[in-house]
């Protein structure tokens, strides 16, 4: 971008397009670009970790995901069952994994982890 261009800007003698704030922005790199997508339906159930896990992606970043029994026993629909429990409710799920990872609370290891205090988190910012 120019001087006089920039300078335009500055004494309000040109209006900023959109486009032309989110290419600044970008150079900067003020702009979270990251989107994580879930394409594998097919999460599983481990006993031994007690949690239900499923991937997410970001572009070619493979995000490992995870819900405790504990938070799908407190906050989903009663079942025996903890893959069925995260299927029924898995928009919401994917949700709150979606927010954890692009707010930076993962692991360690980059594992987005979503355990029940997180749920009564979100459930009392909502409810305010």
């Amino acid at each position: 971008m120019s001087t006089p261009t920039v300078s335009h800007f500055e004494n309000g003698q040109k209006d900023l397009q959109l486009s032309t704030i989110t290419r600044i922005l970008g150079v900067l790199g003020m702009i979270d670009e990251r989107v994580l997508t879930f394409p594998d339906p097919r999460p599983f159930y481990d006993a031994s970790r007690m949690s239900v896990w499923f991937e997410g992606r970001d572009g070619d970043t493979t995000v490992r995901c995870a819900i405790s029994k504990e938070a799908l026993d407190d906050h989903f629909d009663d079942t025996d069952d903890p893959r069925a429990a995260f299927l029924a409710n898995r928009e919401k799920i994917e949700r709150e994994a979606r927010q954890k990872y692009l707010g930076g609370l993962t692991k360690p290891d980059g594992t987005v982890l979503i355990e029940s205090m997180d749920l009564y988190r979100r459930a009392n910012r909502s409810a305010q």
